[in-house]
Formats: C-alpha cells, structure tokens, sequence
C-alpha cells in the first residue's frame, strides 16, 4: 500500500458529536473542584485518567484518522477503538463513587443504573457492537451526520457500561467474583475476536461504499477490510493481557488481605468466617472491617 500523504486531509469539525465530551469533562472538573474545597479531592491518577479517556474521544473526532475513516475500513476501525474501547476504558477508570453521587442521586440514573449490571451491560454491548457493523447501518453512518453521531454516541455509551460493570465503583453482585470476573473478560474478548476474524478471513467486501477511498490509497477492498480486523485482533489482545495481568494482581491481594483479616479476628478473640472477610475485601472494606474487628476486641472484657 502506497501512502498518499497529500491525501491524508486535515481534521474533522461536527460539532454534534464533540458536545456530549466537552460536557462530561466539564461536569467532572466542576464535581472534582467541589470535591476538593471539601477536603476529598479526586485522586491525580483518577483524574488523568478520565482526561486521557476524553482526549482519545475528542482525537477519535477530530484527527485526520477521522477524515480518513471515511475513505478507509482500517482508519474507521481505529477510530472506534480508541474512542469506544480504549477511551471508554480510561473514562471509567478515572470515575469514583463521589464523583458519580450526584448523577447517581437523580430517577433517571437510579433506573439506568441496571445497564452496568455484569449480564445487562455485556449482552448489550455485544448486540451494539455487531448491530452498527452490519453493512446497511455501518454505510449509512458514513452519509448521514446524525447517524454517525448516533453510532459513536452508542459506541462509546455501551463502552463505558461495559467496562463500568467490570472496574467501575459502583456495588456489584455478590456472585461476580474474580472467577465470574475472568469469564467476563474472556466474554468480551472473544466476542470482539470473532468479528476481527470475520474481516479478516472473509472473502466478502461488507462495504462497498469505501471502493473510491480505497483505490484513492491503492488497496484492495479485502486488504483494507483484513487489516481493519488485525487491528481490532490486536488492540483486543494487549487490552486483554493487560486485564487478566491486573486480575491475577488482584485476587492475589485479595486473598491476602482476606487471611490477613480472619488471622486477626482469631487473634482478637472475635468470630469472622473466611466467607465474610471475603465479602468485604471484594466489595473494598477490608480496612473497614480491620477496624470494626479492633474496637470489637476493644469491648471484649478481659
């Protein structure tokens, strides 16, 4: 493939997309200065996090990937999963319980709250993500602008339960421990794996709306269409290495932290079995617990 470079194009301005960011990063820095004046300021690594998570957003819209997500299968396919996999994962990451109270606070948000459950938001990031790849909805987004919007709107949306289910602050169900955990992450993977391979390998052009783009940058319809499902393979992989790196991390400091706590109960002289010092490690109260457990003792007579 020969690069044009005279072709590249500059960015893109549509300003209907670029609200919705703009208005989560403002709402986030007006919550995290509020938060601050009350002495509970948002961790520097949160916050870094939720701006790189807007950034690869904004630069998904704005970039010449974004130009070139119109002439290219490779480049659009980029363009999402650095706004709605990799954006989105950062977005949550930078996200707190304090930081959500007053959203989470509202009705509305009290009834979407349903869409982070494990099941809910993976079921419906997989129909989200396969819906918009079927030919007539992935070409029309490329002639409408309100259509395009509305894919990477829900692109990123389903992104973010999606992620939020599995690392965000929200209380999660008692059965989706680290092992209901892992068949997650393996969900997720495979479903993003299986239409990374259905591009590669497919002999079928999907769309064939990108034909004049494609001979623009002297490559075939099948190249293009093949190397957009490798990069999809790929960015899927190390996200996923990275995921089970940090799952592994986590059950093991679990478990240490969960026999560190019965092994001072026993001390104490206090009951606590291994199942709920299980409990409120998973659910991040280990600490809480610490505490509770020493001023139990602390009313033991001696």
């Amino acid at each position: 493939m020969i690069v044009p470079f005279a072709h590249v194009g500059g960015g893109v301005f549509e300003p209907l997309q670029l609200v919705p960011p703009l208005v989560a990063l403002t709402a986030y820095a007006v919550r995290a200065r509020t938060l601050a004046r009350q002495g509970r300021p948002v961790p520097m690594a949160r916050a870094a996090s939720f701006a790189l998570g807007i950034a690869l957003v904004i630069a998904g819209l704005t970039t010449p990937v974004a130009h070139i997500g119109g002439e290219l299968v490779l480049a659009h396919m980029a363009q999402h999963l650095a706004m709605a996999d990799l954006g989105a994962l950062f977005l949550v990451l930078g996200l707190t319980g304090p930081i959500l109270q007053p959203l989470l606070a509202t009705r509305l948000a009290r009834k979407l709250r349903v869409l982070a459950h494990p099941v809910v938001a993976f079921v419906l990031w997989v129909i989200d993500l396969y819906v918009w790849h079927l030919p007539a909805l992935y070409e029309a987004s490329l002639s409408s602008a309100p259509v395009h919007a509305l894919q990477h709107t829900t692109f990123v949306f389903f992104g973010v339960t999606m992620w939020l289910a599995l690392l965000g602050p929200l209380p999660q169900p008692e059965w989706f421990g680290n092992g209901a955990k892992l068949l997650y992450i393996v969900g997720v993977r495979l479903a993003g794996a299986l239409l990374a391979n259905v591009f590669i390998w497919s002999e079928t052009v999907f769309y064939p709306a990108y034909r004049p783009g494609q001979a623009s940058w002297q490559i075939s319809p099948l190249e293009d269409q093949g190397t957009a499902g490798t990069i999809m393979m790929l960015e899927g992989s190390i996200v996923t290495v990275v995921l089970l790196g940090w799952l592994f991390l986590k059950t093991a400091r679990e478990a240490e932290e969960r026999q560190a706590l019965v092994e001072l109960a026993s001390a104490r002289g206090v009951e606590l079995s291994d199942r709920r010092a299980a409990r409120a490690v998973a659910a991040g109260r280990g600490e809480e617990l610490r505490r509770r457990l020493d001023r139990s003792a602390a009313d033991i007579p001696g």
